[in-house]
């Protein structure tokens, strides 16, 4: 089952002189991971090398910033998916400190740094959320804004035309008894959409 993780966490190296500062981080998408990177740069001006490594609901990256390619972003990506985790940064921040490592020790700085990081990150399971969404009466709105708040989701969208249109996204495993009290609450006036 993929895991994520419940908080952020640095972990630094020092390889021959250089310095190798990772950090893990749940991430929901690349736009925020860029993001990331971008401030990591204003951080850090004086860095050599910013590499960096995403798995975040279907999008992966793998950067190596200028180190000979594949020996950061690639290995860095394989050490997230060996540990099946999905919603998550890795990010190495490189002072190069004078003595080149080669490919060799390139892959195995890089690695070490994210697995170091990863071995004093909390890992959570990851809760996948569902996309449920009904048309109802007007009479029906306040009751509904209920159950949905009781069973902890969270609604995304509201539209009033003939009818109320509600979306709402919970986590997967409590969908099915939200849409049972739904449809037995609604007295048969639900219409469950399939697209907005």
């Amino acid at each position: 089952m993929p895991t994520t993780l419940s908080a952020p966490v640095t972990h630094e190296l020092i390889i021959k002189k250089s310095r190798f500062i990772a950090c893990v981080q749940p991430m929901a998408d690349r736009a925020s991971a860029q993001a990331v990177v971008q401030r990591l740069w204003q951080e850090h001006p004086n860095a050599t090398h910013i590499c960096w490594a995403l798995l975040a609901g279907g999008q992966s990256a793998a950067v190596d910033d200028g180190e000979p390619s594949g020996t950061a972003g690639r290995p860095m990506l394989e050490v997230l998916r060996h540990q099946d985790l999905e919603g998550v940064l890795a990010t190495v921040v490189r002072y190069f400190g004078g003595v080149k490592l080669g490919a060799g020790g390139l892959v195995r700085a890089y690695t070490d740094a994210v697995a170091q990081a990863l071995l004093h990150a909390e890992k959570v399971p990851l809760q996948r959320l569902l996309t449920q969404q009904c048309s109802l009466p007007y009479a029906q709105e306040g009751w509904l804004r209920r159950e949905l708040e009781l069973a902890g989701a969270h609604l995304t969208a509201v539209e009033h035309q003939a009818q109320v249109r509600m979306q709402w996204q919970l986590p997967e495993p409590a969908a099915a008894a939200l849409a049972e009290r739904i449809n037995e609450g609604g007295q048969g006036r639900i219409a469950w959409l399939e697209h907005w």
